[in-house]
């Protein structure tokens, strides 16, 4: 009778743990995007459903919009998203105080300028000298680029000694904060560099004189790995998602260009027009590749900027394995 028991309570221990593996399935993933051309990728997969599309059944994309890097790194610390398109920057530095995350591909390449009010006197990079520099937020991407490039210059932030004041502004603020002369230029993600041409701003330096001619990453696409371990199916749709967006941005300009407007203005109420949008993104390169080099260099310039005492091991910070095997 014993016996007969046991071969009866197999089939519920059975159902018992197959349901209990499916509750420990997430049924979301929350996932962070800024409203920039630097992560395209993500508001074309986001606006044209390509992401939710490519998602295990029952799982739903929430999206959570964030304006800059460390916005991101405290809801990552929080536990309050499973990825983001995020700088690389803001992303190391998380990564090195121990919040669990990975980059699982890159979003995008350049897609930042320098820009001056025309009445500001600045004209090129040393003009910056004493004058006030808008940038997303502090220890982002666009701030150790500045001060490279000030010190390429000769030049140093106040908080290292010089005379460049560093302000952090949401990038979607900037063109107000031009208006108001509140700042004298700014070192800016795209839409919001080409925006403040359009309002009469000097085009300083461009995507490829930020640095390494433009081939640098500014954009990752990050994972809690907690999230990527217990949910591999999601991670995978996520990442088939991304691949869907890039394919489609490579194959429809006009489309892209309706799907990023359309995204940012859902995020902040602002439209960028046509030529604003062309202009951006012919100074944005989408793909999911990183070029490692130049981001082993950068996390050099962000220990020299004084945001890490260290660089990362880049082999478990970034993890391409995954999507290198999804973009054959």
């Amino acid at each position: 009778m014993l016996r007969g028991m046991k071969r009866a309570l197999l089939p519920l221990l059975t159902l018992s743990l197959i349901a209990s593996a499916g509750a420990q399935q997430a049924k979301e993933l929350r996932l962070g995007v800024f409203p920039n051309v630097t992560h395209t990728a993500g508001l074309v997969g986001i606006q044209r459903g390509l992401i939710q599309k490519n998602l295990p059944a029952g799982v739903k994309l929430v999206v959570k919009e964030f304006a800059n890097g460390s916005q991101v790194n405290e809801a990552f610390a929080a536990g309050a998203i499973d990825a983001a398109y995020v700088g690389p920057g803001p992303a190391m530095n998380a990564f090195m105080r121990g919040v669990p995350i990975q980059v699982y591909a890159g979003a995008a390449n350049a897609g930042a300028v320098l820009v001056a009010r025309k009445d500001s006197g600045v004209r090129n990079v040393k003009g910056l000298a004493g004058k006030k520099v808008a940038v997303p937020t502090r220890g982002s991407t666009q701030d150790i680029s500045l001060r490279h490039l000030l010190h390429e210059n000769g030049l140093k932030a106040t908080d290292e000694g010089g005379n460049v004041t560093i302000v952090p502004i949401d990038p979607a603020n900037m063109p107000a904060i031009f208006a108001a002369k509140q700042v004298d230029a700014a070192l800016v993600q795209e839409p919001w560099g080409a925006i403040m041409e359009t309002q009469g701003a000097r085009l300083i330096a461009n995507e490829k004189a930020i640095w390494a001619g433009g081939n640098y990453t500014t954009t990752v696409l990050t994972v809690n790995t907690r999230y990527a371990a217990a949910n591999p199916d999601s991670l995978r749709g996520l990442l088939r998602g991304h691949l869907a967006a890039i394919d489609f941005v490579r194959g429809s300009s006009a489309g892209t260009q309706k799907s990023v407007a359309e995204q940012i203005y859902a995020f902040t109420g602002k439209r960028p027009n046509t030529a604003e949008l062309f202009k951006a993104l012919s100074r944005t390169r989408v793909t999911w590749d990183i070029n490692l080099k130049t981001l082993a260099e950068y996390a050099e310039l962000n220990r020299e900027a004084g945001f890490a005492r260290d660089v990362p091991d880049l082999n478990r910070f970034v993890n391409l394995d995954l999507i290198r095997s999804l973009a054959k």
